[in-house]
């Protein structure tokens, strides 16, 4: 039973919000960073943030690495206007690892075709050289909601 209760308090701690944890204020302003950087898109600002092992699952289900997701943003061929949380979650499973979670409203124009919903995202970030890079996003679309009956 001793072991149990210790499993138990080991899993809390790692799926609880992580409101005091000490790197908390760092990866916030790394999203941060990374959000003002979609929006409007230098390669300076996507480098800085984003990790060189990238694997980026766009709603749609197509998958970009650091080099082709930064590549359609500074072609115009991925054009975000909108980005706004509802949601965001952090949680600090292992040392150096970050888990981002929750739902925003975005707006973006994609090889010219217009879009604007409601995502549910998970996303990863990884403390490298000591700073923290976007690792990995998972994402999909949140359908509308059906009226009652």
């Amino acid at each position: 039973m001793k072991h149990l209760a210790a499993l138990f308090a080991v899993l809390l701690a790692l799926t609880a919000p992580a409101a005091d944890h000490p790197e908390l204020a760092r990866v916030t302003a790394a999203n941060d960073a990374r959000v003002a950087a979609m929006l409007a898109p230098t390669r300076e600002k996507l480098e800085a943030v984003l990790s060189p092992d990238l694997r980026y699952t766009h709603s749609n289900g197509q998958i970009d690495s650091k080099a082709t997701l930064i590549d359609s943003l500074l072609d115009g061929s991925a054009k975000y206007m909108k980005y706004d949380f509802h949601e965001c979650t952090f949680t600090f499973p292992a040392p150096g690892i970050a888990l981002m979670a929750g739902r925003f409203d975005v707006k973006a124009v994609v090889k010219g075709n217009a879009a604007e919903s409601t995502i549910s995202f998970l996303a990863v970030w990884r403390l490298e050289k000591g700073e923290w890079k976007f690792l990995a996003w998972q994402s999909c679309k949140v359908p509308p909601a059906t009226p009652s009956k």
